[in-house]
């Protein structure tokens, strides 16, 4: 008995079809290929559900966004020594500076100036001078509310909060400060 014309175990069975006379394999996709297709199947459900559906990954708009926020803070960092008048007031107008200000004002300052900042205009037996009237005892421009910060007045009991805090945190409370009051040539003066 013979055996029937069946194409030696080692070679793949072709295709029926041809095209310009070239015959094609009936080849199963090598297991290396398999597993990259199903691996970039898998990630992109899993990138989907994460980013989209789910909503925890940061967009790329987030992520700018950040980005931005942290070279606007390194550029503010580098020029805390140097701010002027104008941007110590624009920096008053601002939220996030302000509401920082408030929590570190509130923490080292409200003991003698009180959380109102009216201090002895509204207790008498308060410590330090009101922050929220238009009299300023040493000076109303923005940089000499800096400086009396950072540098105290030891004579009257107020310590130089600039070795403490740090240039970023005094520029925090002092537009905090200047929030209570309205820029000079604005309609009311400091």
């Amino acid at each position: 008995m013979s055996a029937p014309n069946k194409p030696p175990p080692h070679e793949d069975p072709l295709r029926p079809h041809s095209f310009d006379g070239i015959h094609e394999y009936d080849k199963r996709m090598p297991n290396w290929w398999l597993f990259t297709l199903y691996g970039a199947i898998v990630f992109s459900v899993v990138y989907w559900l994460y980013y989209h559906l789910a909503g925890v990954g940061m967009t790329d708009k987030q992520i700018l966004a950040r980005d931005l926020e942290a070279v606007a803070e390194a550029r503010l960092a580098s020029s805390m020594g140097t701010l002027g008048d104008g941007e110590l007031w624009s920096m008053s107008r601002d939220p996030k500076f302000v509401n920082a200000g408030r929590v570190i004002f509130e923490t080292n300052c409200a003991a003698c100036h009180l959380s109102s900042l009216r201090g002895k205009e509204e207790n008498p037996a308060a410590i330090g001078p009101s922050l929220a009237d238009s009299e300023w005892i040493h000076g109303g421009r923005s940089s000499e509310v800096r400086q009396t910060i950072t540098n105290g007045v030891l004579d009257k009991g107020m310590l130089a909060w600039g070795p403490v805090l740090g240039d970023r945190k005094i520029v925090e409370v002092t537009a905090y400060v200047l929030s209570h009051h309205a820029e000079p040539g604005g309609g009311v003066s400091n």
